[in-house]
């Protein structure tokens, strides 16, 4: 990865911290976008010393879309280009249904989704014009069905997936591949959703074909995959990290 800048949303968070520090030890330059203030002074602190890569810290605001957009400007000229782009940052907000606004579901969709979308359009052109890119989308285990009262983040992973091909199919003329992640129950903070930890912690296990639960090395290992030069004949797939609970 010497020499990549990789652009990657959510990147302090559970699943992220690791991985960033994964592709900053490969040699990446990493613009980690994350506005939890706890969170990226652990992956400052992580980071650091992690060479030969080095970590540039965003706080933008997501769903400020045009925000976002003049930051990703600035960071393109700054950087002289963005060759991987990570889209991993979601919000998961939980409950039935008929209970979400329309403003809700919209919110949802602007922050795990249309960030996303912003974050190509800006990258694109520097990608076209050096013939290689990379764009992982970070989907999930929900849009297999099995899970209540997410409809809207589930509808936004969902989305991802649907892009991820889109993608692929008008971008591959330039070098350029595009897949997702489909983690499954990872042990982060979405699960403080759930009321019984234990029990949901059971159920997994008992789900799972891979009798232990996940951990972030098991991500990282897959997003890097996908970033480096090696995979560049893989493009518009889902990978499945799930123990074996969802099989596809």
């Amino acid at each position: 990865m010497n020499g990549r800048t990789i652009l990657y949303t959510g990147a302090a968070g559970g699943l992220g911290l690791e991985t960033s520090v994964l592709l900053i030890e490969r040699g990446a330059t990493v613009i980690a976008v994350d506005n939890d203030p706890a969170k990226v002074v652990a992956l400052e602190s992580a980071a650091a010393g992690a060479g030969p890569g080095k970590l540039i810290v965003s706080t933008t605001d997501l769903s400020d879309l045009a925000a976002y957009r003049a930051e990703l400007d600035r960071l393109i000229a700054e950087t002289g280009g963005i060759d991987v782009i990570i889209n991993n940052a979601a919000i998961y907000p939980a409950k039935p249904f008929e209970q979400f606004s329309i403003e809700e579901h919209q919110h949802v969709q602007r922050i795990n989704v249309d960030a996303g979308i912003v974050a190509v359009q800006a990258a694109l052109p520097g990608m076209r014009a050096r013939g290689f890119g990379r764009i992982v989308n970070v989907s999930s285990i929900t849009i297999s069905g099995g899970w209540e009262n997410l409809s809207p983040y589930v509808a936004s992973k969902a989305a991802l997936i649907g892009l991820t091909r889109a993608w692929a199919r008008e971008f591959g003329g330039w070098g350029i591949t595009v897949n997702a992640i489909a983690p499954g129950a990872f042990p982060t903070d979405a699960e403080k959703i759930h009321p019984d930890p234990e029990g949901y912690d059971r159920m997994v296990l008992d789900a799972q074909s891979i009798k232990r639960r996940g951990n972030a090395g098991d991500i990282a290992h897959a997003i890097a995959f996908f970033t480096a030069d090696e995979a560049g004949f893989i493009t518009g797939q889902t990978l499945h990290v799930n123990g074996g609970w969802v099989m596809a």
